[in-house]
């Protein structure tokens, strides 16, 4: 026992210099948010865009501002403050490039060359009903720059690749004191940075509310199943260390926390919550037989640290099975919450053990005698399980074909505005542009000519005009713009600037004679479409967001359409972009969700099978954990929740967790047959001693998952709720399926 001693003092000791060293790093502890997070690494299509953006630059390198105004945009007053916007934001920081309707013009040819005509025209009042009618009329930058109604006006910025967190929150301030110099007050924001912005707030926000809301039921809990202030306190300060230690670790180890982050605290502090749970419910037990402090920590670790340990394990391994995700963000949260709950267990194992040896027995000990209404329940519970076998195996039967049927109708229609903050500036703002212009997605068409061809041949820029009209006629995709673009505004400006002529010219010596313009006079509009050697160009679009499934199809259209449609031996077309890499996630989310579980389960099995040494056993420990994966899923398709990156992160959590109580339940279970008890009494004694302890944590995570129903992120509702829901189906097969596959399948 004196090792006992010996190991406290240094516990305490190590873990007081941890805690310190954790606080000093939480200042360097780094949020971020990125679209490319949820890229499938490794996938061709992801080689080819990085190879793609090296040319031509990322797709989302733009901040759209939408000005409202009143009535109609066609307000002297109010253009002139826009224009004023349009103008000086250029001189913003990291923007490379400002249109708007009051900066823009058409292009005329006339004898004495090209000249300028206004889309707006500014001072004279007098046409501006002409200059609305001229922009409908023409529907180029209708829902792209005005909406349809003339209500408001956008200035779209450009601004240099991949801006990061501090360049954000210097531009989008810069912006909004820019628009409240000239007084557009009524104005939504749109664009990688606005979004980075958005979210990271949103993570910290929630990584601090759950934390709070975590720590709160955690007490409450605790407090009424030991009726101890003291030992609720040795507890929550034990899992408030391991919380502590686990961010300090994340930023020592330089990790960025991404959406998933509001999971972190509730992950911690619940699963930790458990251990302490098992772990001091068999040491009051154990105080209560008369054994001293030091006896009964020793015979609790012997018999219910080695199960705590495995179910320790066993939920990392449920989320390492993330790591098979081709999604970053998922991949990293699996790796991140696998190294929290290994330090929830070491913390618990080691301070909480160092703690409540400090305190006498009495400070321990509830006052009054523990209620015999446990005891109760858990004996019905195994009595009812007795005489109800067949019932049980039945509606178990019927319950699992349910959940299999549901678990078909998943689909993987998931819209980006459901990973919005709720009720938020950005979900309104998401809303309007959705609304009323061509909304967020880019979509980028790669054009790729073959043998000897050209992009500047005008038979190539022909099946460019070709793909772009296919792309016109799906509602969802506005605003396309490819290097056909051009050569159709010089067209029109070359027949009096009239809408019907905005088409490609007729012959090659026209097209020729255009092309020299261009290179002439727009060669930096050039360079946006059209690489060094003519060799690649680009088709630039926007699309609704429609849902990832109904894109899909979408993209299978088209791509049907290039290969049959316009010559390959001239031109190749390939779709490409941050918004179609995102969509191809759905191929691959359910595919590395299946890869990971049966990782998962395969491990699992090969730990139980070592730790019951018994193939029936095994069996049995491993169906009751399989049927809340298949209500897990059947959840999703019943309730019509689309499966997406996020959202799938469910399945690991479910399995990692509900694996707990089936280790714990035999594992109590094989300890009472080994002593030589028979089947009945190994049973009435593993629900007397395990039963409660089950049940417990159990509630505990099921209001602690409920925690994320108060989140501002819509996928981490859903994840909360079916987590509940999941668990607590897991601890009725537990408590009710297990006994009786065990009177049936072992001797």
């Amino acid at each position: 026992m004196h090792k006992i001693l010996a190991l406290k003092k240094t516990a305490l000791i190590i873990f007081g210099v941890l805690s310190v060293l954790a606080v000093l790093s939480l200042g360097n502890l780094k949020f971020s948010f990125d679209f490319s997070q949820f890229f499938p690494e490794g996938d061709p299509d992801l080689v080819f865009y990085n190879q793609f953006i090296e040319e031509f630059g990322t797709d989302d390198n733009f901040l759209l501002i939408a000005v409202e105004n009143d009535s109609t945009v066609f307000n002297q007053d109010f253009l002139q403050r826009f224009d004023a916007l349009s103008k000086e934001a250029l001189e913003l920081p990291f923007v490379t490039e400002s249109q708007s309707l009051t900066t823009l013009f058409y292009p005329l040819k006339t004898s004495f060359g090209y000249t300028k005509l206004p889309i707006i025209h500014l001072g004279d009042s007098t046409k501006y009903a002409s200059d609305l009618n001229k922009i409908r009329e023409d529907n180029l930058y209708v829902n792209a720059l005005i909406d349809e109604k003339a209500t408001s006006l956008v200035l779209a910025l450009e601004t240099e690749n991949k801006l990061d967190y501090a360049q954000s929150i210097i531009l989008l301030t810069k912006v909004r004191a820019l628009l409240d110099k000239h007084n557009l007050k009524n104005h939504h924001l749109l664009g990688r940075t606005y979004f980075y912005e958005a979210i990271v707030a949103m993570q910290k926000h929630e990584v601090i509310v759950s934390s709070i809301a975590s720590i709160l039921l955690i007490f409450i809990v605790l407090l009424l199943i030991y009726r101890r202030i003291l030992i609720v306190l040795i507890a929550l300060f034990s899992i408030t260390i391991a919380l502590l230690l686990f961010l300090g670790l994340l930023s020592a180890l330089g990790k960025e926390l991404n959406a998933m982050a509001a999971f972190y605290p509730i992950l911690m502090l619940i699963v930790g919550t458990s251990d302490v749970i098992h772990i001091v419910d068999d040491y009051l037990s154990k105080l209560k037989t008369g054994l001293t402090k030091e006896n009964a920590l020793w015979s609790t670790l012997k018999e219910v640290g080695t199960s705590t340990l495995l179910t320790s394990v066993t939920t990392a391994i449920g989320f390492a099975s993330l790591l098979t995700s081709k999604s970053s963000s998922i991949s990293d949260f699996g790796l991140n919450a696998a190294l929290g709950v290994l330090t929830a267990f070491i913390t618990v194992i080691f301070l909480t053990s160092a703690l409540i040896l400090l305190p006498k027995k009495e400070y321990l000990l509830p006052k009054k005698e523990v209620s015999t209404k446990w005891p109760k329940l858990l004996s019905g519970i195994n009595n009812f399980t007795k005489k109800n076998h067949k019932p049980i195996l039945y509606i178990s039967l019927i319950f699992t074909f349910a959940c299999a049927y549901g678990t078909t109708l998943i689909d993987t229609n998931y819209q980006i505005k459901e990973s919005l903050p709720t009720n938020s500036p950005i979900a309104t703002d998401f809303k309007f542009f959705q609304d009323n212009y061509s909304g967020f997605r880019p979509l980028e068409v790669a054009v790729m000519t073959q043998g000897t061809s050209k992009i500047s041949d005008f038979e190539v820029v022909k099946q460019i005009e070709r793909a772009e009209q296919q792309l016109k006629g799906e509602s969802p995709i506005r605003n396309i713009q490819s290097v056909s673009t051009l050569y159709k505004a010089l067209n029109k400006a070359h027949n009096l600037n009239k809408t019907d002529y905005f088409s490609l010219p007729k012959d090659d010596k026209t097209f020729e004679l255009y092309q020299g313009d261009i290179k002439k006079m727009a060669r930096k509009q050039y360079g946006k479409f059209v690489n060094k050697n003519e060799t690649k160009s680009r088709i630039r679009a926007r699309v609704l967001d429609v849902g990832t499934d109904t894109l899909n199809q979408l993209y299978k259209r088209f791509d049907s359409f290039t290969s049959t449609q316009t010559d390959s031996s001239q031109v190749k077309f390939k779709l490409t972009g941050s918004g179609v890499l995102l969509d191809k996630n759905s191929y691959y989310i359910q595919q590395s969700l299946i890869t990971g579980l049966l990782a998962g389960l395969l491990m699992v099995a090969l730990i139980m099978a070592l730790l019951f040494k018994n193939f029936k056993l095994l069996l049995i420990s491993l169906l009751p954990n399989l049927v809340p994966l298949l209500f897990a899923g059947a959840l999703l398709g019943y309730l019509n929740i689309p499966l997406e990156s996020t959202i799938s992160v469910v399945f690991a959590i479910v399995f990692g967790i509900a694996v707990d109580d089936t280790i714990h339940f035999l594992g109590r279970y094989k300890l009472c047959r080994d002593k030589g008890l028979d089947k009945e009494a190994a049973l009435e004694i593993t629900f007397s001693e395990t039963g409660r302890a089950l049940i417990i944590t159990t509630m505990t995570l099921f209001f602690g998952f409920l925690i994320l129903l108060f989140s501002a992120h819509a996928p981490s509702v859903t994840i909360g709720l079916l987590v509940s829901v999941t668990l607590l189906t897991a601890l009725v097969l537990d408590l009710l399926l297990l006994p009786v596959l065990i009177r049936s399948w072992l001797k």
